[in-house]
């Protein structure tokens, strides 16, 4: 795998994470996923779960076992939106170290194919996850878009940075295998 496609996800969502449907993950035979959690899944300011995440947590667990890794190293926040969701979580990942991510894989007991690594994150969450051969899927952040642009300049900087060594960052954009 070249440097520029190990930052290349298999899909990009184009939208919050609230958007990824069982029908999506059945389509590329996903039964685990791996989320991160700060801007995934809630915005980092905040310490409670939407309505609307809790509801997608549970269409989710329908079809896929669901863990929490987040690079946080606040295990007080993270296991109170773990234990909020009801499910697993690790924290203080180290992400795009690979060591929590094969923890996670490893309790869920399936082939890492059939395990999608999903966040906000190219240099993060992406590259963790392509590193270990899993299915990568982007989602925008849980951010108010008009505050992105000034309040979160490392992920515009990847973006960036990534499109200039040629990955494709539009949306539902799918690689056709990892090799």
């Amino acid at each position: 795998m070249t440097r520029a496609k190990i930052l290349q996800p298999d899909l990009i969502l184009g939208d919050t994470i609230i958007h990824l449907s069982p029908d999506i993950l059945l389509s590329h035979d996903i039964k685990g996923l791996i989320l991160d959690v700060d801007e995934t899944l809630v915005p980092l300011r905040e310490s409670s779960v939407s309505e609307d995440l809790k509801d997608w947590v549970e269409q989710i667990r329908k079809v896929a076992v669901i863990w929490l890794v987040s690079n946080n190293i606040s295990e007080n926040r993270i296991g109170r939106i773990g234990q909020t969701l009801s499910v697993p979580y690790l924290f203080g990942a180290g992400k795009p170290s690979r060591r929590k991510l094969r923890q996670a894989i490893q309790a869920m007991d399936l082939p890492v194919a059939q395990v999608a690594m999903v966040g906000d994150r190219l240099f993060t969450d992406v590259l963790a996850g392509n590193r270990l051969g899993m299915f990568t899927i982007l989602v925008e952040p849980m951010v108010d878009s008009a505050m992105a642009a000034r309040y979160y300049p490392i992920r515009n900087f990847e973006v960036w940075f990534s499109q200039k060594l040629g990955i494709s960052l539009a949306p539902h954009a799918t690689k056709v295998h990892k090799t």
